[in-house]
């Protein structure tokens, strides 16, 4: 594993993230820290901010919100397991997510989707009923 912090022991915070493989580049990773999805030891930041082994950042991704702990530094983008070996996620994070996962599965078994769109006859017949 090459790990290859600054002369400091710190590294930018875009390029931890793309490292981690939270973002697929780093152009990403810095629209989505400029825009205010990452939060570095809760407050906004900036894409040139220097991570620490220790901080914590979080996280907005689709749905979710995570929280995670930075362990170790890279500039490297190496395997999925190297990567997640650079940080780790809280628990109040991860239950967090669990609940909210949850949730969205719940609301989507209480508002089911029909199997196929309705054909040319029961397309009339909403409109016949609907204008009733």
């Amino acid at each position: 594993m090459a790990l290859n912090p600054d002369d400091n022991g710190s590294i930018r915070l875009d390029k931890w993230l793309w490292a981690a493989r939270f973002y697929k580049t780093r152009a990403i990773a810095k629209d989505m820290i400029n825009g205010g999805k990452v939060h570095y030891n809760g407050a906004r930041t900036k894409s040139s901010k220097n991570a620490q082994i220790g901080d914590t950042v979080k996280i907005r991704q689709g749905y979710d919100d995570k929280e995670i702990v930075i362990k170790k530094l890279s500039d490297v983008r190496q395997s999925a397991a190297i990567a997640q070996a650079l940080y780790e996620e809280t628990a109040s994070s991860i239950a967090k997510r669990a609940v909210n996962a949850e949730a969205r599965r719940l609301n989507i078994l209480n508002n089911p989707a029909p199997e196929h769109k309705p054909d040319k006859k029961q397309r009339r017949q909403l409109i016949r009923f609907k204008a009733c």
